[in-house]
C-alpha cells in the first residue's frame, strides 16, 4: 500500500520537475521566495543531490598578502531543488571561518546575505570554470580550505561540500643529498625536493600535518623521497589537514612523472633467493636495497597523504610509483592514502608484511594495487579509479617474476575493494592491452580477495595466469569470496554473463569447478555517480547488490574492520570527503 505521504510527496517531485525543466539555466542563478520553496518542497526530505561541484584555487601555495583566486563548476544533473548556498574560508589550524564574498566571520550566503538579511535562496545553474571570488591571502601561516556547501532551502542542512585545500607559507626550503639526523618539516614552509633524497642514518623524517612538499620536475635524477631500512618516516596528516606531494608545474600543465614518488624500505622477510634486493625504479645501491629477518619492521607512519603527478624515470624503462612499500613490516602505518596522477603503478609493495586501509588510486597510468617478492600484508576499503588519460590493471599480483615458486608467497588479504575502469581498450591499456584485467594474477601468486566490485574494466573483471597460480586455487592459497562483476570487458563485445566477465582460463575456478572461489556474481552494483571524474560518488544507490547480506565478513584479527559487511570499498558513508582531490587536470584548464 502506498502511504498518503509518501503518494503526495512522489506527486509534489513530479509537479515541480515538470515545472522546473529550463531553470537554472547556463551560468544563471533562479531565485526564489521562502514562502515558494516551502510550497514546492512539501513532504520532500532534502537529503541527497545528484549535482555535481567542485572548487579549486589558482595554485596549491600562497604567501601571505597574495591574491587567491578561486573557481567553481557545477553541474545540476537535473536537482531542480531550491538551495541557499554558502562559502567560506577555514583555517585549518585554528577551525576559524571566513565566509565569502565579503571576508566575514558572520554567516553570509554567497550574495553576502546575513541570516538576519534572509539568506537567498536559489536553483542551481550550470557553470563551468566560473570565477567564485578574489580575495587576499590571510597572514595566518599553516593549510586553508576553500569550503563550498549545497544547503537545504532553509540553509540549516548541509546536503553537499566541496572543499580545495590550499598553503600560506613564509618561505621555501630546496631539500637534496641524505638527510642523516632527525628532521622536521612544517606547514609553514613550501619544501621542494631536488633530486634523490635519502632518509638514512637512524635518521626520522617528521611532516606536520597540511605540510606542502613539491618535487622539482626536470632534475637529474629527477626527484625521489627514499626512505631507507636505516630512516623512518612519521608524516602524519589529517582529514581537515591532509600532507600533499605533488609537482610544482602551474595547474592545467601538470603531467603524470613529473617527479619520482615515495619510497619506505624496510627489514621484513621477502623471496629474492638472497633475502633482499634493489627496489624498483632505482640504482643499486646500499641505499636503495630492501629485505632481512624483521616482519614487524616499522618504516613510518603515512596516514592522510596525497602524492600526486609522480612516477619519473630514473633508469631506463622503471619508473618509480606514486608509493612503494620494499619489506616493511606489521608495524608500519599506511592509511587515508591517494596516489592520482602517476605515470606508473599508483600502490606498490615488494616483499613484507605491511598493512594499509583506505586507499585511493586516480588517473594513474598503469597499475594501481600491485605486489609480488613475497608481500604477505593486508588491505581494507580501497578505490580504483581510470579516465581516459590511460590506465592499466586494478590489482597486478606476481610472485616471483624469475621463479613462480619461491617462497614466501606473495599472498595479501584484500577485502572491500572497487574497481571503476574506463572501459575502453583504446584509451585503458597503457602497457599490456589484451590482459587490462580488474583483478589480474600471475606467475604464482596467492591471496585472499574478498568483497571486491569491478566495474567497466577493458578486458575483463578477473584473468587468472601461470600454472603455479592456478596450483594456488588446488591448493586454497589462492580464494575468493565475494565479487561482483559488471560491464567488463564491453568495448570488446562481452557480454554480463559469468564466462563472459572473466578470461578463459578463470571460468573452471568461478564456476565453482576448481578451487575455492564463492559469491561470485554478475549485477550492476548501481553506484551513485562513478564516471562524473571531478566530483564522483561510489556509494551504491538503494537497491544495490553490494548491500546483499550474503557478503563475508571480515576477521576479528585487530585489523580488518568487521562492520564493513558489503562489497566494495564503500557502504552509506563516503569516506574520501575532503582530504582527497579527484579534479582532473583537464578541468582546471
Amino acid at each position: 500500500m502506498v502511504t498518503k505521504g509518501l503518494f503526495r510527496s512522489v506527486v509534489a517531485l513530479a509537479l515541480m520537475t515538470s515545472a522546473l525543466q529550463g531553470a537554472g539555466r547556463e551560468g544563471k542563478f533562479a531565485s526564489l521566495g521562502l514562502d515558494e520553496a516551502r510550497r514546492e518542497l512539501a513532504g520532500i526530505d532534502q537529503f541527497e543531490t545528484t549535482a555535481a561541484m567542485w572548487v579549486w584555487t589558482d595554485k596549491y601555495v600562497y604567501r601571505p598578502g597574495e591574491t587567491l583566486t578561486a573557481r567553481w563548476t557545477i553541474k545540476p544533473h537535473n536537482d531542480f531543488f531550491p538551495y541557499t548556498i554558502i562559502a567560506y574560508r577555514q583555517n585549518n589550524q585554528t577551525g576559524e571561518k571566513t565566509f565569502l564574498p565579503q571576508a566575514t566571520a558572520e554567516a553570509t550566503d554567497i550574495f553576502g546575505n546575513t541570516v538576519a538579511q534572509g539568506f537567498q535562496i536559489t536553483r542551481l545553474p550550470s557553470i563551468e570554470k566560473q570565477v567564485l571570488v578574489q580575495v587576499p591571502v590571510p597572514n595566518e601561516l599553516g593549510m586553508h580550505t576553500i569550503v563550498v556547501q549545497l544547503r537545504d532551502f532553509t540553509g540549516t542542512r548541509v546536503v553537499k561540500s566541496a572543499y580545495f585545500k590550499f598553503g600560506v607559507v613564509d618561505g621555501e626550503v630546496t631539500v637534496s643529498g641524505n638527510i642523516e639526523s632527525s628532521t622536521t618539516w612544517t606547514n609553514t614552509k613550501l619544501y621542494r625536493i631536488r633530486g634523490p633524497v635519502f632518509v638514512r642514518n637512524n635518521a626520522v623524517l617528521t611532516i606536520e600535518p597540511g605540510t606542502f612538499v613539491i618535487g622539482e620536475p626536470g632534475s637529474q635524477p629527477p626527484s625521489v623521497l627514499i626512505i631507507t631500512r636505516s630512516g623512518r618516516i612519521v608524516a602524519s596528516g589529517t582529514r581537515s589537514r591532509p600532507i600533499i606531494m605533488t609537482s610544482s608545474q602551474p595547474f592545467g600543465q601538470r603531467r603524470p612523472g613529473d617527479w619520482g614518488g615515495l619510497i619506505l624500505l624496510g627489514r621484513a622477510t621477502n623471496n629474492w633467493p638472497t633475502g633482499e634486493g634493489p627496489i624498483e625504479g632505482l640504482v643499486d645501491s646500499p641505499d636503495t636495497r630492501y629485505g632481512g629477518t624483521d616482519d614487524t619492521h616499522d618504516c613510518g607512519t603515512l596516514r592522510y597523504v596525497r602524492v600526486e603527478f609522480a612516477g619519473a624515470e630514473l633508469q631506463p624503462a622503471s619508473e618509480v610509483n606514486g608509493i612503494s612499500w620494499g619489506s616493511c613490516g606489521t608495524k608500519t602505518v599506511s592509511e587515508y592514502l591517494q596516489v592520482t596522477y602517476g605515470l606508473d603503478d599508483a600502490f606498490e609493495w615488494f616483499g613484507g608484511t605491511n598493512n594499509a586501509k583506505y586507499l585511493v588510486g586516480t588517473y594513474t597510468r598503469d597499475d594501481y594495487l600491485d605486489g609480488q617478492i613475497g608481500w604477505r600484508g593486508k588491505v581494507q576499503h580501497a578505490l580504483a579509479l581510470v579516465n581516459a588519460d590511460n590506465g592499466n590493471r586494478g590489482f597486478e599480483m606476481d610472485n616471483n617474476e624469475t621463479n613462480h615458486a619461491l617462497r614466501p608467497l606473495t599472498a595479501p588479504q584484500f577485502y572491500n575493494v572497487t574497481f571503476v575502469g574506463v572501459g575502453d581498450r583504446f584509451t585503458q591499456s597503457a602497457d599490456e592491452g589484451t590482459g587490462v584485467a580488474a583483478v589480474f594474477l600471475r606467475r604464482g601468486s596467492g591471496g585472499r580477495y574478498n568483497n571486491l566490485v569491478a566495474y567497466n574494466w577493458v578486458t575483463a573483471g578477473i584473468d587468472l595466469r601461470d600454472t603455479r597460480t592456478l596450483e594456488n586455487l588446488d591448493s586454497r592459497d589462492l580464494t575468493m569470496n565475494g565479487v561482483i562483476l559488471w560491464d567488463n570487458g564491453k568495448s570488446a563485445g562481452r557480454a554480463n554473463s559469468l564466462d563472459d566477465q572473466v578470461t578463459s582460463g578463470s571460468r573452471p575456478f568461478v564456476r565453482g569447478e576448481r578451487g575455492e572461489a564463492r559469491n561470485i556474481v554478475v549485477a550492476d552494483p548501481m553506484l551513485r555517480r562513478p564516471f562524473e571524474y571531478s566530483d564522483p560518488d561510489f556509494r551504491p544507490r538503494l537497491g544495490s547488490p553490494v548491500f546483499r547480506a550474503n557478503w563475508v565478513q571480515p576477521p576479528d584479527d585487530g585489523f580488518f574492520d568487521q562492520w564493513a559487511v558489503w562489497s566494495g570499498a564503500f557502504g552509506d558513508v563516503n569516506w574520501t570527503e575532503e582530504w582527497t582531490n579527484f579534479i582532473q587536470e583537464e578541468d582546471l584548464r
